[in-house]
């Protein structure tokens, strides 16, 4: 569904830019329509008294009450004591009201309600994996047994309502019952990157005013312990308000363990199951703080609630992938990282089972990521394009001994597809029968504001359009509804899962600064999108990324997806430098498949080639040959630090890279 009182673009891309969006390739998957009849978003529009899905979108969009109440309803949450309104315009687009009066804590609607079926309660909510191939499975009593004793230790510990818990883990099993541990008890759940240097873990730890932190002694990547209580201990010599510490057993690392205030998890945990009551909450008492880096300043706190953060994840889960009661789900990702918190809510709302691996994604071989698939039967693949990106060099052989029958989609997020990479996925790992359900929103969203579906046609690096209640929309510089060119994506009107504000931000002053300033009233998100003429969305990347040369504006994927068409490039990276008379100059670093060698001859083609599909004014100024790119662990690159790594300026906040080498050699490149 798009606007009627979109303009028409005044200045259509030339046909080697529009090839690039890619408008105007042609739709190569096209839905089941008993697909479209027997999936949840299709019976929810029915059993709400909408005729189709399009009219769904359309009342969803013009009466935000009507429709996530419908939402709150359908999902089965659970309510204490129930919302007088699900939504109530307060005057303030930035901070309307949510589940009126009504009180509820989110743990309810994710363990507690399936007890009472003995089918329910035995089926697997986690399926875990390690990366020596060790593997353990909980089953929805299992884990709630495991967190009403986690809970009941943490009162025992002093913990309770408002008390904010710090989450400094692996993705491991501990992690999952410790965070709907905290929240059971009406505390606030703080997760942390598990690759964090101290700095990164005590700033938020201290914006946060953390009482306790629950870490392990260290985490096993490529079969060496990586130490992570040492990193705890030297961040909390900076955060006097944590007087708890727990201390998951997971790498057999000789640790330091301070008297009066570190305690081993299974010590902690020992003894026979105790009833631990679920906390009385209201719907909007702060659940979780996720924490977002920015490029300079003091990193922000997205405050979300009980009633925000995971009925958004769920509802996208369900009405956009498609995900019901059976279903087994596996993003790549950390808890830090958003994905994290969405795919524990998108899972246990709605039934489903989610996957935790603990270790990296090509150990032993580039075939990791495709043998968890076939071990755990998944349905739902939730990758980066990055990734995908990295796992092309070693060809199709690790994907195609591996059984990939039981995949519905593969879901990605994180940065924009070049056509390429989407099409060796689509043919390779999904036979292109099933489609690539791309997604797209952010930590301050609880989700998506995009999303692709399973009852639109779809074409290559495509959304279907905006997740059903999202009134999301694509305009000029000067607010206006844009088709056929390249626009900021907006959002105009309010969902769920907005967050409720930034922690420590008195009035609301930096949230506003961030979101609702550029575009009075209307959700500024920061990205570049466009839709083409059939009515289908693209994401061109973060409009911060944007490199405007000669007063000409660039998305870095539009460079990159020619480059990487060369068969002897296995990735690249462009970035925005200063330049003296264009203002900003492109700079591309390229790292080569295996065999392909480095030389002048190869860096001219290249060149060459972006200037033929871009313009030449658009030719990027130099391109290096790299060993590896500055990513973060989920596989996000790290442009910024490129950027100033190229410069030789200070790189400031490290605290999201992976591999502090990568940028070594970014150095070494130039």
């Amino acid at each position: 569904p798009t606007p009627s009182d979109a303009r028409p673009s005044d200045a259509r891309p030339s046909d080697a830019r529009t090839a690039l969006y890619p408008f105007g390739q042609d739709v190569v998957w096209r839905p089941d329509p008993q697909d479209i009849g027997a999936s949840v978003v299709g019976g929810f529009a029915q059993r709400w008294g909408e005729v189709s899905v399009k009219r769904l979108f359309e009342r969803a969009r013009k009466d935000p009450a009507w429709f996530w109440d419908a939402v709150l309803r359908d999902l089965g949450i659970p309510f204490t004591t129930p919302y007088t309104a699900a939504y109530e315009d307060s005057g303030d687009p930035a901070f309307p009201r949510w589940c009126v009066g009504g009180e509820m804590n989110i743990v309810a609607a994710c363990l507690d309600r399936w007890q009472s079926d003995p089918a329910t309660a035995a089926r697997a909510a986690l399926a875990y994996e390690q990366e020596d191939g060790t593997t353990r499975t909980l089953s929805y009593a299992d884990l709630h047994a495991d967190v009403q004793r986690c809970a009941h230790a943490f009162r025992g510990q002093g913990l309770g309502k408002g008390d904010v818990v710090g989450l400094f883990l692996p993705m491991v099993p501990e992690l999952l019952v410790a965070f709907l541990a905290t929240l059971r008890i009406g505390a606030i759940a703080l997760p942390l990157f598990s690759g964090y240097g101290p700095d990164a873990v005590a700033s938020r730890l201290a914006d946060a005013g953390a009482r306790a932190l629950v870490t392990a002694d260290g985490v096993l990547r490529r079969g060496k312990p990586v130490p992570m209580k040492a990193v705890a201990d030297a961040a909390l010599a900076d955060v006097p308000t944590c007087t708890t510490v727990v201390v998951v057993r997971r790498t057999g690392l000789d640790v330091s363990m301070q008297a009066g205030r570190d305690i081993v998890w299974d010590d902690l945990l020992a003894g026979e199951i105790p009833h631990a009551p679920i906390e009385r909450t209201g719907a909007e008492d702060v659940a979780m703080l996720l924490y977002t880096s920015g490029t300079t300043g003091r990193p922000k706190g997205a405050v979300h609630t009980h009633c925000g953060f995971a009925v958004k994840a769920a509802q996208d889960a369900a009405h956009a992938m498609d995900v019901k009661a059976g279903d087994v789900v596996y993003w790549m990702t950390d808890m830090g990282w958003m994905m994290g918190p969405w795919l524990v809510f998108a899972t246990l709302v709605n039934g489903a089972t989610m996957v935790f691996y603990d270790g990296a994604p090509d150990a032993p071989d580039a075939g990791r990521l495709w043998s968890i698939v076939e071990r755990h039967r998944i349905t739902h693949l939730g990758v980066s394009p990055t990734l995908i990106r990295s796992l092309m060099a070693s060809g199709t052989e690790p994907v195609g001994r591996h059984d990939r029958r039981s995949l519905r989609m593969v879901c990605s997020t994180g940065s924009p597809w070049d056509p390429d990479s989407w099409q060796w996925c689509f043919t390779h790992v999904l036979d292109r029968r099933r489609p690539i359900v791309n997604y797209s929103g952010g930590t301050e969203i609880s989700g998506g504001i995009l999303s692709g579906n399973l009852y639109t046609p779809l074409k290559p690096c495509a959304f279907s359009g905006p997740v059903v209640g999202m009134d999301a929309d694509v305009v000029d510089a000067d607010g206006q509804p844009v088709r056929g060119e390249v626009g900021e994506l907006v959002v105009r009107g309010p969902w769920i899962g907005m967050t409720r504000g930034f922690w420590n931000d008195p009035g609301g002053e930096r949230y506003r600064a961030a979101y609702w300033t550029a575009m009075p009233g209307v959700w500024v998100h920061g990205d570049f999108a466009a839709i083409d003429d059939d009515g289908l969305w693209f994401v061109l990347g973060r409009s911060d990324d944007t490199i405007k040369v000669a007063g000409k504006r660039l998305g870095p994927s539009e460079v990159e997806a020619v480059v990487n068409a060369d068969a002897r490039v296995a990735e690249s990276v462009a970035v925005g430098v200063p330049d003296a008379l264009k203002g900003e100059a492109v700079v591309v670093f390229a790292i080569l498949m295996p065999g392909a060698a480095p030389s002048d001859e190869l860096r001219r083609e290249l060149l060459d080639a972006v200037a033929a599909a871009i313009g030449k004014p658009l030719r990027p100024r130099e391109l290096r040959f790299t060993t590896a790119i500055p990513k973060t662990r989920n596989a996000k690159v790290l442009r910024r630090l490129i950027r100033q790594a190229y410069l030789g300026d200070a790189l400031g906040d490290t605290s999201s890279l992976d591999d502090a080498s990568t940028v070594d050699a970014i150095r070494a490149a130039v």
